[in-house]
C-alpha cells in the first residue's frame, strides 16, 4: 500500500511539473506554417549526430514549394543561406518575445528575395547571414514568406520549424505551445542496457536486458549485476499518431519508490547541443546506429536545464536484496510508456582501472608518443577514457608522417583537442604551408590546414580516428555536366567540385568577367540563370576559380551557348 501510494503521488507530481511546463508558454498564438495539416518526421530533441534535434521537421508530402506562412505577426529579423546546416532560412521575429525559423527554403518571398540577391551580387558572396531593423519585412500571421525545400542538410523535402526566446536564442519545444498535433499513442520501448559505472559508461560498456510487453506495461527478467554501482539507459521511440519514430521528451527512473533521475527536453540552445553526446550511449549510436538514452548523469554532461538538479541516476547496490525499478516515459501530450523490473547485485567482480593515459571529465591531459602529442582540456571527454594513442607507418604516397591512432571513433569529444605530428622528413618553407592534417573517422574524413610548431604540425579536431599529415600539392576543379563549347538549355547550370584531399574551401566564378551567382550544394555548385545570362545571348565564358584545404588555387575556362 506504501509503494502504491508513492506511485500515485509521484505521477501526480509528474504530471504537475509537466503541465506547468506548458502553461509557461502562450497558447494558440503560433499558427501551423504549412497550408496542410501539421505531421512530424522528427520532434524536439530527437537524437542526431553530435547534437539535439532543435525544432520540428514538418512533412510536405515528399513536394518542394509548398507556401510557407508566418506563424504569427512580426518582422523578417535574419535571413542564413549556408552551403550545409538549414540551407536557406529566415526568422520571423514577434512581439511576444519569441522568433520562429523557418529552414531548408527553396525561395523567399518576391520582395526578400530580390533584396537577398542584390545583396550577394553587391558583396560577391553566395553565403550570407543577414540582420533586419523591425520596418524593412514586417509580415502578418498567415503571410506568405517563403517555399519549402531541400536546401542544406535535409536528406529530403520537408520545412524544420523552431521557435526561440528571442533574447537568449535557446530552442524551445514547439509541442509546448499547443499546436494540434493529436497524439494518443504512448512511447515504446524496445531496449533497456545496465552499466558499471565505477569506471565509466565506455569500459566495458553497455549491458544489454530483453524487454517483453505484458499488457500495458514493459518488463524484464531480474537484472542481476556483478558490479555495486550500476545506471541504465533505454531504448525507446515517442509515437504520433500519424508520423515516424520520435524522440523522446521526458523519462523518470524510480527504484524503491523513490525518483532517482529525471530529464525533459524543454529548450536547449544551440551553443549546447552537443551535449547530447553525454546524454546517449555513444558508441551504440556510431557503431550500432541504435539510439540508447541514458538514465543518469555523466560527468561530463553540463546541459543545463535538461536533468533534474541533485538526482543522478546512480545506484548504489549496498546488499544482495531485490529492488524494485521502475521506467516511466511520457510525450507532450501525457501519454505514458512504463517499463517495471527488479535488480539484484551478485557477487561483485573486479571492474576497469585507471591508467597513466586515463583522460577524466574536468581535467586536462597530454598524451604522447614519439612522433605525436595529443592534448585534452577539462570540458573534452564526458566519461573517463583509458585512452589508447599509438602510431604506424603509412604507406599513402602522400603521407608525411606516421598514422597516429587516437583511441578509436566510438567515444565521443566535446571540445576541440590538439593535436601536434611530427613529419617524417625535413620539409621547405614552401611544402610546410601545403600540409594539411587528415583525420579519417571511419564514415568520412575531415582535413585541417596545420599551423606549425617548430618541426610540428598542428591541427584541432572534435572527433577521434586515424591521423595522418599529407602534403597536398594537387589541385581542386570542377566538373561539368555538359561538353565545352556546346549549348546548354537547362534552366540551371551545375558544376561538380571535386580536390583530392580535403575539401574546396572557395570558389568564385566570373561570367563574361563579371561575378556570377552560385549557389553551393553539398559537392554541386548551381548556377539558376537570370537576366545576365538569358536565353539567346549567345556565347559567353565563364572563369572558375577553387582553391583546396591546403591553399592550392585553380582557375579553369569554360565556355557555352545560350
Amino acid at each position: 500500500m506504501k509503494n502504491f501510494c508513492r506511485l500515485v503521488l509521484f505521477v501526480f507530481l509528474v504530471s504537475s511539473a509537466i503541465a506547468q511546463a506548458q502553461n509557461d508558454y502562450p497558447k494558440n498564438y503560433f499558427r501551423n506554417p504549412l497550408n496542410i495539416p501539421m505531421q512530424l518526421a522528427a520532434n524536439f530533441g530527437a537524437v542526431r549526430a553530435n547534437h539535439f534535434h532543435m525544432g520540428l521537421d514538418l512533412r510536405t508530402n515528399s513536394q518542394e514549394n509548398l507556401p510557407v506562412v508566418a506563424s504569427a505577426d512580426g518582422y523578417v529579423s535574419r535571413v542564413k543561406i549556408e552551403r550545409y546546416g538549414f540551407g536557406n532560412a529566415v526568422y520571423i521575429s514577434h512581439p511576444n518575445g519569441y522568433t520562429t525559423v523557418y529552414a531548408h527554403l527553396n525561395k523567399y518571398f518576391d520582395e526578400l528575395d530580390e533584396y537577398v540577391k542584390e545583396r550577394q551580387y553587391k558583396e560577391e558572396k553566395w553565403e550570407q547571414d543577414i540582420a533586419f531593423s523591425p520596418g524593412l519585412f514586417p509580415v502578418k500571421k498567415g503571410q506568405l514568406i517563403a517555399l519549402s525545400g531541400n536546401t542544406g542538410g535535409s536528406a529530403g523535402p520537408h520545412l524544420h520549424f523552431e521557435i526561440r526566446d528571442t533574447k537568449t536564442e535557446e530552442c524551445i519545444n514547439p509541442l509546448l505551445f499547443g499546436f494540434s498535433i493529436p497524439d494518443s499513442v504512448s512511447p515504446v520501448i524496445s531496449g533497456l542496457y545496465w552499466y558499471d559505472r565505477r569506471f565509466s559508461t565506455y569500459e566495458p560498456g553497455a549491458n544489454s536486458i530483453s524487454v517483453k510487453k505484458a499488457g500495458n506495461v514493459y518488463t524484464t527478467n531480474v537484472v542481476r549485476v556483478n558490479s555495486p554501482v550500476i545506471s541504465f539507459g533505454i531504448k525507446a521511440v515517442d509515437k504520433a499518431n500519424k508520423g515516424f519514430n520520435l524522440g523522446i521528451y521526458q523519462a523518470e527512473l524510480l527504484m524503491d519508490g523513490q525518483l532517482i533521475y529525471r530529464f525533459s527536453i524543454d529548450k536547449i540552445s544551440y551553443d549546447d547541443t552537443r551535449y547530447q553526446n553525454g546524454c546517449i550511449d555513444y558508441t551504440k549510436f556510431i557503431r550500432d546506429k541504435m539510439s540508447i538514452q541514458h538514465l543518469s548523469a555523466l560527468p561530463g554532461m553540463q546541459l543545463q536545464g535538461y536533468s533534474q538538479p541533485g538526482l543522478s541516476g546512480i545506484i548504489n547496490l549496498q546488499d544482495e536484496q531485490l529492488h524494485n525499478i521502475e521506467i516511466v516515459l511520457k510525450d507532450v501530450d501525457g501519454n505514458i510508456g512504463r517499463l517495471t523490473t527488479k535488480v539484484q547485485l551478485n557477487k561483485t567482480e573486479a571492474g576497469i582501472s585507471s591508467t597513466g593515459k586515463t583522460v577524466k571529465a574536468g581535467e586536462t591531459k597530454t598524451i604522447t608518443t614519439e612522433n605525436s602529442e595529443i592534448t585534452f582540456d577539462k570540458n573534452s571527454v564526458y566519461d573517463a577514457v583509458n585512452f589508447n594513442l599509438y602510431e604506424k607507418p603509412e604507406a599513402a604516397e602522400n603521407a608525411i608522417s606516421n598514422t597516429i591512432f587516437l583511441h578509436n571513433t566510438y567515444v565521443p569529444v566535446h571540445d576541440n583537442y590538439t593535436l601536434k605530428i611530427r613529419p617524417d622528413r625535413k620539409l621547405t618553407k614552401e611544402e610546410k604551408n601545403k600540409v594539411v592534417m587528415l583525420l579519417d573517422y571511419g564514415s568520412d574524413k575531415e582535413a585541417v590546414k596545420v599551423t606549425w610548431d617548430g618541426d610540428r604540425a598542428e591541427g584541432k579536431f572534435k572527433r577521434l580516428g586515424n591521423v595522418r599529415l599529407i602534403l597536398d600539392t594537387s589541385l581542386p576543379l570542377v566538373i561539368t555536366e555538359w561538353k565545352n563549347e556546346s549549348e546548354i538549355n537547362t534552366a540551371s547550370l551545375r558544376l561538380k567540385g571535386y580536390t583530392e584531399v580535403g575539401d574546396i574551401v572557395s570558389f568564385r566564378a566570373e561570367l563574361d568577367g563579371k561575378w556570377v551567382r552560385f549557389a553551393r550544394s553539398k559537392d554541386y555548385f548551381i548556377y539558376v540563370f537570370d537576366e545576365r545570362c538569358p536565353k539567346g545571348s549567345g556565347k559567353h565564358t565563364l572563369n572558375v576559380t577553387t582553391v583546396n584545404t591546403a591553399g592550392n588555387i585553380n582557375t579553369q575556362t569554360l565556355i557555352f551557348y545560350r
